[in-house]
């Protein structure tokens, strides 16, 4: 199913390979190794880097590893594996062979194991990258996550405020954040009910990660919401073996601010160790009245032994941001592009005002006690409790609403003298109907649960089980501040209140095969239990009353095969379920055939990765196939939420391609692409229908046949130039490009988003200091060119001038969209010292 394009790139891909497989021939060096345990034991599946390279491979179930055709040099190689020291060795031309390198073991149990249950490593056949902590400093700019992952391959980002702070999300491979399956330390992050990551809730946590691993496709299983096109895994900070204090602070454009200061006690009596974080954000926002204030702070102690852990964190943050996501309307994109119509209003003078406190609230906190054990030399187990606290909500300023909408009774007026601020009203007989109100919505839920997994690790075999259970409580009321006419009512009165619990079960059970010593099959299990009850009145007074159980079972199952060390290639296949979210189920309230089903994927994933010394490059074909998929209409929720409807048979396949050249010691040349086709099989559109006369003809279909997914460009691609000028000083050219897409399911030219381009300059100076132990100077000018773009948009349609019902197709289409423009030319500089 595949088009020219991709053949295309396919046949690139192969004549890249083929030319330096070709290079390789030339080459006359071979390193050759056995790793070895304290006591002289094989250590089966050691990563195996060369430093300065992009060269790697793993030991075999002998213990063995080999790097061949490289230059006469000098090489340094590093190697790592659990439970032992970090080991470097340098490799003399005349001493690379029959190496035999003996780790030594910590003295205590590693941090690495609180997320091998959830993580993959090089022979699993999955497309993924890992980020480690220098690279996550190196972009932690002030941005949300999603900014700092920006360069990832298929990943597209985005901001209400058009910065990177406040709300962001992010779509990898079009599939936006409900689908993404998040983790912290192997603990669920995703909100039970929407399924997705509010980024904004726990600002700067970047600060406190120490690596992150992205997996693209259905991935590995793993804990929380279901996994069904990417899975983030974060781990936070790992232990620091000497005493340190850092500080940072950075200033840029729209008056934003970010200040941190992070404690560590180092490892003390060789077996406590104490982390410490607080943070603020602030910036006034691109968007009129996206501003953003924003506090938090990380705590994390840490007991080690050789047979165990316990860490206890717990990280919190509280935000406060003015309401964006409404977007700006398509009509005012190129007189007033930051314009924001949340919290206008018109005063009783007839002059337009805008509500100041038109804000979203919210403070969410995370509690954390994670303990491994190794058991036996083979067996080792973890297990975490967790506990977030969330509570918030957003006010507004709402214009003309209708009583009954509340629930309250109309005011009747009999010739009243009524008195608003400074002027006096006379009101003939009449009956109120309508008022300006200030509201607010609020959420309040508790999360809390267990996970645990147990490794077993038997050299060629290796198997996990693993699995959590956890649940969701929470509330979701409305209460009336103030009324243009508020004698109707009694003060903060509650007009709508209703409860959901949610509680989700998984178990799973994952193997990792060396059928030989450089073949190793990979298969993966899960069974996981939702269920889901909604009580109460929505704030449309609409009756909730609905409980959903679910049963999925998502097996997994592929090949890796390790055809030298700078070569391997693998396949895949996977199938995972997942359920709708609260904002589907409550959008189908009172419409049985609206309710939504659960979705279906079908992952099919290729690849391979080529090595050389200073080249890398990892080609990844995939063919996902949906039933039944909830995708994006392009309209929104009366709250923010995007509205989703299932499509029967769709299907995402696409190349990814990521690259990394070394062309000479002071400059670095990355890339990664996407070439993609998104497309629903055959889409049946529904829109509004009205006659000549304006008469509404009803909510009526159109088959369009084959069109594109929404959201979900044909093109992602990324470049970064990077140049070392002198040692310590360093100068990134970054290019993103993100091509066409649609914002609903018509691929209709007026409800689309242009490609875009835009560059970014990073020059980052870490000069040697007397009295600190590192000193970082960066300045980061973002879209460099000044370029009008928009990340993302909603709208949608109507027909009208139907001649009849029988003829309503022939009817005259019309357009409505609000867009999210992002800024142009914008600068962060900052500072930060360690001692």
């Amino acid at each position: 199913m595949l088009n020219n394009k991709f053949k295309t790139m396919k046949r690139i891909g192969i004549t890249i390979i083929l030319f330096f497989i070709s290079l390789s021939i030339f080459a006359q060096l071979t390193i050759k190794g056995k790793i070895l345990s304290e006591k002289g034991e094989p250590l089966v599946g050691a990563n195996i880097i060369i430093e300065g390279t992009s060269l790697g491979t793993s030991s075999d179930i002998e213990g063995n590893f080999f790097f061949n055709n490289l230059k006469k040099s000098n090489y340094t190689i590093q190697i790592s594996y659990v439970g032992y020291k970090n080991t470097k060795v340098l490799v003399e031309p005349d001493k690379a062979q029959d190496l035999l390198i003996q780790l030594e073991p910590l003295n205590f149990l590693s941090d690495e194991v609180i997320v091998t249950a959830t993580r993959v490593n090089e022979k699993t056949p999955m497309a993924f990258i890992n980020i480690n902590k220098a690279t996550i400093e190196k972009n932690n700019k002030g941005n949300d996550i999603p900014y700092l992952l920006s360069l990832t391959p298929s990943l597209v980002e985005t901001s209400e405020a058009g910065i990177g702070i406040g709300y962001t999300s992010m779509r990898i491979r079009g599939i936006d954040h409900t689908r993404i399956n998040v983790t912290i330390n192997g603990i669920p992050l995703n909100d039970a009910e929407s399924q997705g990551v509010y980024w904004v809730d726990i600002p700067d946590l970047a600060s406190s990660v120490q690596d992150i691993q992205i997996q693209r496709g259905v991935g590995a299983s793993t804990n929380g919401a279901g996994a069904f096109g990417a899975t983030i895994n974060l781990k936070t900070e790992s232990i620091h073996s000497e005493p340190y204090t850092e500080i940072n602070s950075s200033y840029g454009s729209f008056n934003t601010i970010k200040n941190n200061i992070q404690v560590g006690s180092g490892l003390i009596k060789d077996h406590f160790c104490f982390d410490a974080r607080i943070s603020k954000l602030r910036s006034d926002g691109y968007i009129d009245y996206s501003d953003s204030d924003h506090e938090s702070f990380f705590v994390s102690g840490t007991y080690y032994s050789d047979k165990a852990l316990i860490k206890a964190n717990i990280f919190k943050g509280k935000e406060k941001t003015g309401i964006s996501w409404w977007g700006v309307p398509e009509d005012m994109l190129e007189t007033n592009r930051t314009y924001n119509p949340a919290g206008e209003y018109i005063d009783i003078y007839g002059l337009p005002r805008y509500y100041k406190d038109q804000t979203d609230n919210y403070l969410q906190t995370h509690y954390q006690l994670i303990s491994s054990l190794q058991l036996t030399k083979n067996i080792q187990f973890n297990m975490a409790l967790h506990y977030t606290k969330g509570e918030g909500y957003y006010e507004q300023y709402k214009s003309d609403e209708d009583f009954a909408d509340y629930g309250l009774p109309y005011i009747l007026l009999s010739d009243t003298v009524y008195r608003i601020g400074a002027r006096t009203l006379i009101f003939p007989d009449s009956t109120i109907r309508n008022s300006d109100i200030i509201r607010r919505k609020w959420m309040d839920n508790d999360f809390y649960g267990i996970t645990y997994s147990a490794n077993f690790d038997y050299g060629k075999t290796n198997t996990i089980i693993g699995g959590s259970w956890n649940k969701y409580d929470g509330n979701h009321y409305g209460k009336i501040l103030w009324s243009e006419f508020g004698n109707n009512f009694t003060k903060d009165f509650q007009w709508y209140i209703n409860s959901g619990i949610k509680t989700d079960f998984n178990i799973f059970g994952k193997l990792n095969y060396s059928i030989i010593s450089n073949l190793n099959f990979y298969a993966d299990i899960q069974y996981r239990n939702v269920n889901y009850k909604m009580e109460g009145i929505d704030d449309d007074l609409k009756i909730l009353d609905q409980e959903h159980n679910y049963h999925f079972i998502n097996p997994k199952a592929g090949l890796f095969y390790n055809i030298n060390p700078k070569f391997d290639a693998y396949i895949s296949y996977a199938i995972a379920n997942r359920e709708p979210t609260r904002s589907d189920f409550k959008n189908a309230v009172g419409d049985e055939q609206a309710m939504p089903k659960p979705e279906t994927l079908y992952d099919l994933e290729l690849g391979g990765n080529f090595k050389l010394p200073d080249y890398m490059l990892s080609v990844n074909f995939y063919y996902m196939d949906y039933k039944d998929q909830l995708v994006n209409t392009g309209q929104k929720s009366n709250v923010g939420y995007d509205i989703q409807t299932n499509v029967e048979n769709s299907y995402r396949a696409g190349i990814e391609i990521m690259n990394t050249l070394k062309i000479l010691d002071f400059f670095q040349w990355k890339f990664n692409l996407t070439l993609s086709q998104n497309k629903i099989k055959n889409f049946i559109e529904y829109s509004d229908y009205y006659g000549t006369d304006w008469n509404y003809l009803g909510n009526l279909p159109k088959e369009l046949g084959e069109t594109d997914i929404s959201y979900s460009p044909n093109i992602i691609g990324s470049n970064v130039f990077t140049f070392n000028l002198f040692k310590k000083f360093e100068i990134d050219f970054i290019t993103k490009y993100v091509g066409k897409q649609y914002f609903d399911n018509t691929s209709d030219k007026n409800r689309m988003l242009d490609p875009y381009l835009i560059n970014n300059l990073l020059l980052t100076y870490t000069p040697n200091t007397r009295f600190t132990k590192k000193m970082s100077i960066y300045l980061q000018v973002n879209n460099i060119l000044n370029a009008k773009y928009e990340s993302n948009a909603y709208g949608g349609n109507w027909y009208e001038n139907a001649a009849s019902i029988s003829n309503y197709q022939q009817a005259e289409e019309k357009s409505w969209s609000y867009y999210y423009p992002q800024a142009g030319i914008n600068f962060m500089a900052g500072l930060s010292i360690t001692f």
